[in-house]
């Protein structure tokens, strides 16, 4: 398991307890970086899906791992990540900038079989 500094800073908003935990669960896993290219990519994956700004955070988790040559990219966000109706246009972003797409998956998609 990796996770990067987005994840970091993401997990230590909100409410202090809460944080605390996140960020205890968190200890000791590898960190990716925030390579520049991710940013350029990310802006390009916020425009093609269309994303609220709210949301655009949301790109920067694929741009990520993107340009870090991750496989895969877990999350429980299914609204602008998780998404079958997304997966095309996310996965030619990515190519479109040099790179391959992380798969998407929830953690019950990424699982051992028997």
């Amino acid at each position: 398991m990796i996770t990067s500094e987005l994840v970091l800073r993401e997990s230590a908003a909100g409410d202090p307890i809460a944080a605390a935990a996140r960020l205890k669960a968190l200890e000791g896993i590898p960190v990716l970086a925030i390579p520049p290219e991710a940013l350029e990519l990310a802006q390009r994956l916020a425009q093609a899906l269309a994303l609220p700004d709210r949301a655009k955070a949301d790109a920067a988790h694929v741009a990520i791992a993107a340009r870090n040559g991750m496989s895969f990219l877990l999350t429980w966000n299914c609204k602008h990540l998780a998404n079958g109706m997304l997966t095309d246009r996310i996965e030619q972003t990515c190519r479109n900038a040099g790179c391959a797409a992380p798969r998407i998956v929830t953690p019950e998609q990424l699982t051992e079989g028997p």
